[in-house]
């Protein structure tokens, strides 16, 4: 049996506070740019299927028990106590939550009181650059504000975590921009911008990327699925390679955040370079029933000291339930499978499972 009773999730979001109704919840279960199509729900997917095998027992129901009748005892309960079981009953011991999405959610503090674990703050850099630019007049109090708050922020978060693929593409040059390109980039998006704007140039995107570099925290890179809209052709990790090359030896640590459907890609470059390392949480959360064959795909290339474990949860108790039992459930079938024909040993599999599902992320991130 592969026990992992330590979890350290990588990387997800706080939870709402709020209560849900149907179609709020069900927009929360799959990123898209819609409504589901008419006479349809978004519960009909395997993210949908995994929540109704998974979180009804937490909250004292059967499993596979209807949609209406689950949110009907989560409204009987309240979001307050159902987003105590949930996160509870998730058994993970310690949460890094990227606090860089808008909305009513839990900070690291709620999250670690609700769930009784331990809890740390991802900051994306994004959204600190277009914070300070709310508040800089001038490009060159901008520059300066810029790298003093990413310094400060770096006192006190385990990690920085960038979404520059989702805002340009991750084809970006790997080299750190000149001061004068930079400085040109910075009055252009500034005297074009209104508050709140989002940051997208890629010669800032490069600038932030770098800027975190020289901070020596772990540099977390979404790629793969993302947000509705999103061009998942300029997302696939492997357009990172020269990235790595480039930060190769500056010690810090680069995390390839979700990766899915090019999982493989994110395993192979956690094979070559020493510093990278591939998440395991969309991937698996997506796949649902299917996780553990899309775990196997991702063991076959990627050093087993170079895999973390996360949920990847947005907003919704249930999909950090769920993002935790099809998790311990894939790793146990598939090392299981192994140990049973003779492939690996109990013991192996067993130090294995404990790596990536707490021992990696303790060590890259410097957590409990």
């Amino acid at each position: 049996m592969i026990e992992t009773p330590s979890l350290v999730d990588q990387y997800c979001h706080g939870v709402l506070r709020t209560e849900l109704g149907l179609g709020t919840f069900e927009a929360h279960l799959a990123r898209t740019e819609g409504p589901p199509a008419p006479g349809t729900t978004l519960f009909d997917t395997q993210t949908g299927f995994a929540v109704r095998r998974w979180c009804p027992p937490l909250l004292g129901l059967e499993p596979h028990c209807p949609p209406a009748r689950y949110l009907a005892r989560r409204r009987e309960l309240g979001v307050l106590e159902a987003g105590r079981r949930l996160l509870r009953g998730s058994g993970v011991t310690t949460f890094l939550v990227d606090t860089g999405l808008p909305g009513d959610l839990t900070g690291p503090g709620e999250m670690a009181s609700t769930g009784a674990a331990e809890a740390h703050e991802i900051v994306r850099l994004e959204l600190l650059a277009e914070q300070v630019a709310d508040t800089s007049g001038t490009v060159e109090s901008f520059l300066a504000n810029l790298a003093e708050s990413v310094h400060g922020a770096a006192a006190n978060a385990v990690a920085f975590t960038s979404v520059a693929g989702g805002r340009h593409g991750l084809g970006l040059a790997p080299e750190p921009p000149g001061p004068g390109e930079v400085r040109g980039a910075a009055g252009r998006w500034l005297a074009d911008r209104r508050v709140g704007g989002e940051l997208s140039d890629p010669v800032l995107l490069r600038h932030l990327l770098w800027i975190a570099v020289a901070s020596g925290l772990p540099l977390q890179l979404h790629a793969g699925l993302g947000e509705p809209g999103l061009r998942i052709d300029r997302t696939d990790p492997v357009l990172l390679t020269d990235f790595a090359r480039a930060t190769a030896g500056l010690g810090t640590d680069l995390v390839l955040l979700h990766g899915y459907p090019y999982h493989r890609h994110a395993a192979h470059l956690a094979g070559v370079f020493p510093h990278v390392y591939a998440d395991l949480g969309a991937a698996l959360v997506r796949t649902g029933a299917r996780a553990a064959a899309v775990l196997s795909e991702i063991l076959e290339l990627a050093p087993f000291g170079k895999l973390l474990f996360s949920s990847g949860a947005h907003g919704l108790p249930e999909l950090h339930v769920v993002g935790a039992r099809l998790f311990r459930e894939a790793l146990t079938r598939v090392l299981g499978t192994w140990v049973a024909e003779g492939a690996w040993s109990p013991a192996d599999a067993q130090r294995v499972a404990s790596l990536i599902a707490a021992g990696n992320a303790r060590r890259v991130y410097g957590v409990r």
